[in-house]
Parts: C-alpha cells; structure tokens; sequence
C-alpha cells in the first residue's frame, strides 16, 4: 500500500511540475533605448557592436535609433522631461551640462569612469559630479602650407608676428573662426582667462592682438563672420597659410585640392601662455527618468571599451577615450610618409596636457555667444576692449545667476 501511495504522490508531483513550467512565463527581456547624433553612416560598426552586446548580456537587447545632428538637443529635451526618455543618449557637453542643471540627468558614480582619460572626465563635471561618460574626442591641430611657411609657428604670439611677412607675400597667416561656437573662449582659456577674469589685463591683451591684427589687414576682414568650413576653402585656394582643424579635415583637403595637399603639413595646435591643449567632446548621458539605468550604463562601458573604441577610431578619424586605446600604438606610431597617421598621433598626445581644462558651465551656449558678441565688437571698433569686455563681464555675471 505504502509503495502505490508513493507512485501515486511522485506520478502527481511529475505532473504538476510539468504543467507548473508548461505555463511559466518566459523572462522578458529590457529593451534599452539607445540614442546618436548622425550614425547613420557607421551603421556597420553600430550593429555590430549592439549583436556583440547582446550576445554577451542575453537579457538585454538595445533599440538603437540615430537622429538627425540638427534635431538633436529639442528632441532629446523634450524626451528627458518625459516620462517614457531613451534610456542612453548622445549628446554634446554644452546640453549634457544644461540637462544636469536642470536635474534631468541620472549622476554616474566615479568608480564608472576609470578606464577614462581623466582629465576628460574632470573637464565633463557639473558641479563637481559626474552626468556623462565621453564618447570620443577631437582635438585640432595645425594643418600649414609648407611652400608658405618656412617655419610653422607654436603660439599665437608667434603666429602675429609673422603675419606681416605672409601679407607682403600677397597671403595671410590664418582666418581664425573666433566668432564660431566656443572658439575664442578655447583661445582665452589657453591663457588662463574664463569668465570670472574675463575683463583683466591678461584677458584684454589677447582680444587686442587680435585686434591688431584685423586692423593692420593681417587677417581677412571675414573673420568676423566666417566658419571653419570657409577658412578650410580660404586654404584649399591658398588665400591663407595655415588653419587650426581637426586630422579629418586633410581627407577634404586631398580630394578636393591636391596640389595644395602635396604642399601641406601638421604640427601641433597652437597654444598659449599655459601651454594646454583644447578639445572637442561627444558623450553619453541615462536621463533620470531611463527606466534601465543600469543596463544603459553597461552598454555605455562597452562601447568605450579598449576594443570598440579602436575600432570605431579606425573607421572615422576620432580620438579615443579610453586611455588603454590612446596607448595603442595606432596613437602612438605613425608612417613618415602618411599625413593622416602623422595628425592622429599628434593630435592624440595632444588629450595628455589639457589641464587646466575647458569646463562647460551652466548656460554656456548664451556664454559663448556673449564672448562672440564681444570680440566682434572689438574687431569692429565699436567700443574700448576694456570698455567692452567690462560690460560683458556685467551681463555673464546676470546670466550665471
């Protein structure tokens, strides 16, 4: 009897086993919302990198989608104050920091960024803590005309002082795009000058060598207006000796004017009396309201792994993040005879000396275009430096409140 119950119980125990797992929901996957600015190109690498990922980490898929660089900041603040945001954007630092003053942003702890260059990460700082994890990097470099130049100048001040020897030669010396984006506040900041000491004897004697500069026709009086893109033609025709660009740049330079390409060399950018180098930044931010945070984050360390960063780094011309991939010898060897190898490596050992670093602040787009609007006053006589750079100094202080 004893022996036909027990059948009996392990028959049943079987049976209800089987239908316990027949019905068991299966475990749902988190589908981490992935956002990039104008990757479309890339879409190779991405897949790639995303299958990878999810090969690793089974309970994770990533839906990636790219958008458009001029739809960029509105749609992603619209997304962020919403309550259903992508779980891991790309953005500039300029908004990242906007987004972390408004309390948008999911802080990162410091043990997330140790495989970082570190004073990537101390430049990216809102308030002393950490919102984003850096993507990739440029950093500009000198792209000079060799037939122009006998010597390619390391400073500003050296750049002035042969400016008057290019302009008897029928040419100038640059086309700064000191009124674009944040250029000038790179430049100030080379010198120690910022926002706080903007209107002091230091600040004022670099906004007036420019200005010296463009009253003396040593450089072309479209300073005030042009961008990047037209000083590079001003270079490709050889209106101008030497452009401050990134490594990309020589590609453009190449297809479309090779004769001046065949006359063209890299050198270091051009620094000033602190000898620190700037830079540009992509990075990732996880909105507040991401609803898998931790996910996001995972996936944002492996695309900045050693591995993906070369890889990414091989395909484009971008500087990598990662500092086991900056001591790649792919940043650290170059071919004499191959321009790009030369400016990469260049422009890599650059990301060693930027400190002091180009901090973002709170409302720095309306920062740069004050510091703009001020060095096209100046450039334009419309006031005294002093007079000018004082009355900026009033409005950056309303503005940082």
């Amino acid at each position: 009897m004893n022996k036909i119950l027990l059948t009996i119980i392990i028959t049943t125990f079987i049976a209800v086993t089987g239908i316990f797992f027949a019905f068991k929901p299966k475990l749902q996957n988190n589908e981490v919302v992935f956002w990039t600015l104008q990757m479309s190109d890339f879409a190779p690498y991405m897949n790639e990198v995303i299958s990878n990922f999810e090969q690793e980490n089974p309970q994770i898929k990533i839906k990636w989608v790219d958008v458009p660089f001029s739809e960029g900041e509105k749609r992603t603040l619209a997304s962020v104050l919403s309550d259903n945001p992508p779980d891991l954007v790309n953005l500039n630092p300029d908004f990242s920091s906007t987004l972390a003053n408004k309390g948008a942003l999911w802080e990162i702890d410091e043990q997330h960024v140790k495989q970082f260059n570190p004073e990537i990460i101390n430049s990216t700082r809102t308030n002393g803590k950490i919102y984003s994890l850096p993507w990739y990097a440029t950093s500009a470099i000198t792209i000079y005309n060799k037939k122009l130049l006998s010597s390619v100048p390391k400073t500003y001040e050296q750049m002035a002082d042969l400016a008057p020897s290019l302009r008897n030669k029928n040419t100038y010396i640059t086309l700064p795009n000191i009124t674009e984006n944040d250029t000038m506040l790179k430049i100030l900041n080379k010198y120690g000058c910022s926002c706080e000491n903007l209107n002091s004897k230091e600040c004022i004697e670099i906004f007036d060598m420019f200005k010296k500069l463009y009253d003396n026709d040593l450089i072309p009086k479209e300073t005030v207006t042009m961008t990047l893109q037209e000083a590079l033609e001003k270079y490709m025709s050889g209106n101008i000796a030497l452009i401050s660009a990134g490594a990309n740049f020589l590609s453009m330079i190449k297809e479309n004017a090779p004769q001046i390409y065949n006359q063209t060399d890299v050198a270091p950018q051009l620094t000033g009396s602190i000898g620190q180098n700037d830079f540009s930044l992509m990075n990732f931010v996880i909105p507040l309201r991401a609803k898998h945070k931790e996910d996001a984050l995972k996936f944002a360390l492996f695309l900045t792994n050693e591995e993906n960063q070369l890889k990414l780094a091989k395909q484009t011309n971008i500087l990598a993040v990662n500092k086991k991939a900056l001591n790649n010898e792919f940043y650290t060897k170059y071919d004499k005879n191959d321009l790009m190898s030369k400016a990469r490596v260049i422009s890599a050992k650059q990301l060693n000396k930027l400190h002091p670093t180009f901090k973002t602040q709170k409302n720095q787009k309306e920062i740069n275009n004050l510091v703009n609007n001020a060095i096209q006053s100046i450039l334009l006589n419309k006031d005294s430096t002093e007079n000018i750079l004082n009355n900026i100094k009033k409005e950056l202080k309303i503005i940082g409140e």
